[in-house]
């Protein structure tokens, strides 16, 4: 049984958690139009069914496909919307293809979000939508993310942190609406696998989408494959590390890594982060 004092916790948790609900839809209902940038990840499924639900046909959902995110963030992506209801686009940038992407400079994002972010607003435009958002949270803002800078030049909104919402915020609010991505693993685009000045290729690319595609289908949750040339670096949650402590599988991760194309396999000891390839750098 919970005591008084956690039990008046979890109240005030849970009134910081509506109120910020009531920022969020109050501030959409006034954009009145809006254009959400959709990946299917946890931040943009949550800001896309509140939107719906306040904006309704007002709403538009613009997915990127490109070579830097792996078919299955796709396909479920279209398949919320689809059991959503809301209008859906689908955009196909390709990031390779942007002028200094592909050296991996410490601005990468930059760019990415540039190209991405100029195409959805030529969509807004030409469907009439006041404003662009993107699924950014209060946690974002502790990393490196150099494509936030091409966000407030482009005039992209974020609903999730004007409204004061952290990622846990996000997911408590998620699960009581059922949404299925409260408990979906972070992820971010393949490209930020690569250490910084390492060039970036669509076979590299393949290489780390099957690797990682092969540890989920080991039944691990949060899986990040870093790529250092011949080296394959993993990172898994903490909690999954210890599953490393079977040499059946050691043998079967590092027997496939090698038909993937890498010499040689590491387990990153510390897990699972965010921003890894940051820490070099700040």
């Amino acid at each position: 049984m919970l005591s008084r004092l956690a039990i008046e916790k979890e109240r005030e948790i849970k009134m910081n958690l509506t109120e910020k609900l009531d920022i969020l839809k109050e501030n959409l209902r006034n954009m009145e139009s809006l254009v959400v940038a959709f990946s299917g990840g946890v931040d943009s499924t949550f800001l896309l069914k509140v939107a719906y639900d306040e904006l309704k046909e007002n709403v538009l959902a613009v997915t990127a496909r490109s070579s830097t995110y792996p078919e299955r963030e796709y396909r479920e992506a279209v398949s919320f919307i689809e059991k959503l209801g809301a209008r859906h686009m689908v955009i196909m940038p390709e990031e390779l293809d942007i002028d200094g992407f592909s050296k991996n400079p410490v601005n990468r994002c930059y760019y990415c979000k540039k190209e991405l972010f100029s195409k959805i607003r030529d969509i807004a435009m030409e469907n009439g939508i006041k404003y662009i958002a993107d699924g950014s949270n209060v946690d974002d803002m502790g990393d490196y993310r150099p494509g936030i800078m091409a966000v407030k030049e482009l005039e992209v909104v974020s609903p999730l942190r004007e409204a004061g919402m952290t990622k846990e915020d996000i997911r408590i609010l998620s699960k009581e609406m059922n949404l299925p991505t409260w408990d979906k693993p972070a992820f971010a685009c393949l490209s930020s696998r690569f250490s910084y000045g390492q060039e970036i290729t669509r076979e590299k690319l393949e290489m780390v989408d099957k690797a990682e595609q092969f540890l989920l289908d080991e039944g691990f949750k949060q899986v990040r494959v870093r790529h250092h040339g011949e080296i394959a670096r993993i990172e898994v949650a903490a909690g999954e590390r210890i599953k490393f402590f079977n040499e059946e599988l050691m043998d079967r991760v590092y027997a496939e890594f090698r038909k993937i194309g890498f010499s040689y396999t590491a387990l990153d000891l510390k897990g699972y982060r965010t921003g890894s390839m940051n820490e070099t750098i700040l």
